[in-house]
């Protein structure tokens, strides 16, 4: 069995311990939090610490750490981690900077561990089966793509957590929501030449932005749209990511991107696009895309395989974002 541990126990930690406990050749053996109170439920099941150090240096069966603290804390801790030879999984976004993202990896390659980003989506039965007909060539040329991102985020959710909203530890909608739909578009469309974008703060009170848009040229000559918010009247409207090519157009969308809203593609009848879209909408969630990741990583570590989500696919979206911000700043275009 391999060992996992979780440090931070809030909202996303839920979704953690989940995965763990329904994959194979994996056991959640201690739980690390600063605040005593949140391990109080935890002690009759597993060793609970409040120092994460003291973590790594006396549970003996540890092999993984998952890290779900919030951003800012991400660099530190998965170098201390790597620092005790400990295998990491880390929380979306990898970092809030490039230069810590790249130490990261830095690390994990200096002491030999390996590392995980937690970017789930990619694991949606819809991407799954856009990926496998685009790795095919369906789309042929590729024109452009849209990723859309219309959330509500209330004054009230900031304000549950003091560092929510904040540069250091938090980011904005796209290092905390938007990233999510970002990782798709690079991961299906590939690399970006240059970004030209326009960020800001408008309807929140926080440091970071509420309100995003940038238009990108991959480095096929495609271009991309990029709009995300979190200032949503009432309530979420809609996540979405649309591909366009000679040969396909493709939506997936809904209140978060699970079904397929639009599937055309060149040599495909209409009861093989229905089929397509039956099978995916009738199961639009499939395997948890943490559960994909617990057991990848098991597999990873038996088998000395790279990570399906390794530390460089979680650098890439943060590097775009961090261009967005740059050229929102600058007012020009940005290259990557």
């Amino acid at each position: 069995m391999i060992g996992f541990a979780i440090v931070g126990i809030g909202h996303i930690s839920k979704k953690h311990i989940d995965a763990i406990h329904h994959s194979s050749d994996a056991k959640l053996v201690a739980i690390c939090d600063n605040n005593s109170a949140r391990l109080e439920e935890f002690k009759d099941k597993y060793n609970c610490y409040t120092d994460l150090e003291e973590m790594l240096e006396k549970q003996k069966d540890l092999d993984v750490v998952n890290i779900c603290v919030p951003s800012g804390l991400h660099s530190t801790m998965t170098k201390l981690c790597a620092k005790h030879g400990k295998h990491v999984i880390v929380e979306k976004p990898m970092a809030l900077k490039e230069e810590d993202a790249q130490e990261m990896m830095r690390t994990s390659e200096e002491y030999g561990i390996k590392l995980s980003v937690v970017h789930p989506n990619r694991f949606r039965p819809a991407f799954i089966e856009l990926k496998k007909h685009m790795e095919k060539g369906d789309f042929g040329k590729l024109s452009h793509a849209n990723a859309t991102v219309r959330w509500n985020r209330n004054q009230e959710y900031y304000d549950q957590a003091p560092w929510r909203g904040t540069k250091e530890f938090d980011g904005g909608v796209l290092m905390n929501q938007a990233i999510h739909d970002i990782d798709l578009m690079l991961w299906l469309m590939g690399p970006v030449k240059s970004v030209q974008s326009m960020v800001t703060t408008r309807l929140r009170d926080i440091e970071s932005e509420d309100v995003a848009m940038a238009v990108v040229e991959f480095e096929s000559g495609a271009l991309g749209m990029i709009e995300a918010a979190t200032t949503i009247y009432p309530t979420n409207l809609e996540e979405s990511l649309s591909i366009f090519g000679e040969k396909a157009s493709v939506k997936i969308s809904g209140k978060t991107a699970n079904y397929i809203e639009t599937w055309n593609m060149e040599g495909l009848s209409d009861d093989e696009t229905l089929s397509i879209k039956e099978k995916i909408n009738n199961d639009p969630i499939g395997k948890p895309g943490h559960q994909w990741i617990i057991e990848d990583m098991v597999k990873a570590i038996k088998e000395d395989t790279t990570p399906i989500v390794s530390g460089l696919d979680g650098y890439t979206p943060v590097k775009l974002i961090s261009a967005i911000i740059e050229s929102s700043e600058s007012g020009s275009k940005v290259y990557l």
